[in-house]
């Protein structure tokens, strides 16, 4: 009975349910109604610069990522501030046992072996008529008060004399008889005298 039926009887006969003859990628008849060029045309400008931006070629370099924006260029400034700062303060002599007498720049370090400390002190001349002639050294341990200033003041200062040559560079190298964390010295010429304190290694 069904194989009577005739296909116009059946509802959907009517419908094209399938495009014979034709490639199914094919755009031709087909209707876009997005466009980007045509939106960007009412755009505000915030977004057009913002499209600009996404189709522009990326400049080789290296300061050009560093400073792209504010964040990166705020960083950027702050880190040179700082090594600018750190450069200074280091020829200050803020982070180095580095001091000037009469013309010479004297650099000094300490190593701790045993019970004994090895002092090191270079001389390097820095100024024509730097002065040449005996430096006497007092090497001591602080003191934080008087009283203790007075017990030990005999037997915790230890001196030392060398001779400061026409030499450009010269290298001192003596031990003192202590084995502490920080240490007193004076290094005193004929003319003045430098005092200061320093950490042993």
């Amino acid at each position: 009975m069904d194989d009577e039926l005739n296909s116009e009887d059946r509802p959907n006969s009517n419908y094209k349910l399938s495009n014979t003859g034709q490639n199914p990628s094919s755009e031709e008849g087909l209707t876009f109604y997005y466009n980007r060029e045509r939106r960007l045309e009412n755009a505000p400008q915030s977004v057009k610069d913002l499209y600009k931006k996404e189709t522009a070629k990326p400049r080789l370099g290296l300061l050009g990522p560093l400073i792209a924006d504010k964040p990166r260029r705020a960083i950027f400034f702050v880190i040179i501030f700082l090594c600018i700062l750190i450069f200074a303060l280091s020829r200050l002599g803020f982070f180095d046992n580095t001091y000037s007498l009469d013309g010479n720049k004297i650099d000094v370090s300490g190593k701790i072996e045993g019970e004994d400390t090895f002092i090191i002190l270079k001389k390097t001349i820095e100024k024509e008529g730097a002065y040449i002639g005996t430096i006497e050294i007092v090497v001591s341990i602080p003191v934080k008060n008087e009283q203790e200033a007075v017990s030990v003041e005999d037997q915790q200062v230890y001196s030392h004399k060398i001779l400061f040559t026409s030499d450009k560079i010269q290298m001192f190298s003596f031990p003192v008889p202590f084995n502490v964390k920080e240490l007193l010295m004076v290094i005193q010429s004929e003319k003045s005298t430098v005092k200061f304190s320093f950490k042993p290694e």
